[in-house]
């Protein structure tokens, strides 16, 4: 069986949690502080924000992201208290960072972020413009629902200074979109795309999911097919992972459908690099794949190259200088907090040394830039070495001073990973 790395987060706004959350577990952090060792060097990294919008209109059903719907949430809380809650937390957030600089990246993501509409997004943006500024020449991507826009909203966001916009497709055949739980129709998220670059946005980005059971070859070259005549610039494909938790998981359990297979998910991945880079889309991260190096989404290589952000919103993490917390998760619980003049800190964690050098590993090492060799351990390098022998990392580049997975690697990086760091 092959053992892949290539994990499903259906969203380009994933926040990496590699390591464990030890500290602070179970109680909430009235009084957050970061200690100047974790400041000192803020400014010196990427610096990110990351927004997270807990909204969705309908729950698919493979996804265990912290989101909720109208119906789960009922009058306990509402998009005007969750923006009343966001705007609090990023003026205490400036406040606890003490001069941070502006952000160069902004990352809505959820949950729907489309939901709020394009004045809603606006007055997003607005918010961290207000607080943190921006870089003269910042990224700002939204993740939306192609359901859940339209020419109007793609000019609004265009209006309002949005650079990037993520749209998640997932699949054209409407059999593996049942599977999931996804209820935009088949056709909707290429046009979508065609709105939104007809709008004036460069960079846009359709997400993937592939090994969803039932997918056959031919329906996951289809979606291909559909994703490259759309003409975006990028593309995120994600396998699928049965989380715990999720309808989908229950139905696995139930037997109802078969969990994905390993080897089935590999041959989907090739297929799909394939196709891809056939038609000059060349990944730079084992899940995505960009037309050229400006279409790189920027935010989310400042989480695999160790960079600073600031996750705002119900459930989001943070990290800046080896600290890293997380908020409270129900959007009633996160507004509450911040009302009564706190941040909603749910839990924080300082990483050891040899935490922050496991995930280094386990982070670069999924870009295409691979990771410098001389981060290595005497035991790391070895292993480096023999995996070059065994295929798994490129030849030519080890001789260059970088540890870059080849092919195979990337099927396994996984077991490279752990390899390195043993």
């Amino acid at each position: 069986m092959t053992e892949l790395f290539v994990t499903v987060e259906p969203g380009e706004g994933y926040v990496p949690e590699p390591g464990c959350h030890t500290g602070g577990v179970g109680s909430m952090t009235s009084s957050f502080v970061l200690a100047p060792a974790a400041l000192s060097e803020l400014g010196t990294r990427p610096f990110g924000v990351y927004v997270h919008v807990p909204f969705c209109a309908t729950r698919c059903g493979y996804c265990d992201f912290n989101t909720y719907t109208a119906g789960e949430l009922g009058t306990a809380a509402s998009p005007a208290s969750w923006f009343d809650g966001l705007r609090r937390e990023l003026d205490l957030a400036v406040t606890t960072l003490g001069d941070p600089p502006p952000a160069d990246t902004v990352f809505v993501g959820g949950g729907t972020p489309s939901l709020l509409g394009a004045d809603g997004l606006a007055r997003v943006l607005d918010a961290v413009r207000d607080t943190f500024g921006l870089a003269s020449d910042v990224e700002v991507t939204t993740e939306s629902n192609p359901e859940s826009t339209s020419p109007e909203f793609f000019a609004g966001l265009r209006e309002a200074g949005y650079t990037r916009v993520s749209l998640g497709m997932q699949s054209t055949a409407p059999h593996v979109l049942r599977v999931l739980d996804r209820v935009h129709t088949p056709g909707r998220p290429t046009q979508a795309a065609a709105e939104a670059r007809a709008a004036g946005f460069e960079h846009v980005n359709l997400d993937l999911i592939y090994g969803t059971p039932g997918e056959r070859t031919a329906d996951l070259r289809a979606s291909v097919e559909a994703v490259l005549e759309a003409g975006v610039d990028h593309v995120s494909a994600y396998a699928l992972i049965v989380e715990e938790g999720t309808a989908l998981a229950r139905r696995v359990r139930k037997g109802e459908i078969p969990a994905p297979d390993d080897d089935v998910l590999a041959a989907d991945y090739e297929l799909i690099d394939s196709m891809l880079t056939d038609a000059g889309l060349r990944w730079y991260e084992v899940s995505n794949w960009a037309a050229s190096p400006d279409a790189r989404c920027r935010h989310n290589l400042g989480y695999w190259r160790g960079g600073d952000w600031w996750g705002a919103g119900p459930g989001a993490h943070s990290h800046v200088g080896g600290v890293r917390w997380w908020n409270v998760k129900h959007p009633a619980r996160y507004a509450a907090v911040l009302a009564d003049g706190k941040l909603p800190v749910a839990g924080q964690e300082e990483l050891t040394d040899s935490e922050r050098y496991l995930e280094r590993v386990m982070l670069e090492l999924r870009l295409a830039e691979g990771l410098p060799l001389d981060v290595l351990d005497d035991d790391g390098l070895r292993e480096a070495k023999r995996a070059v022998e065994d295929g798994l990392l490129d030849r030519d580049a080890a001789a260059r001073g970088h540890a870059v997975l080849t092919d195979r690697g990337r099927l396994l990086a996984d077991a490279v990973v752990r390899r390195l760091v043993t």
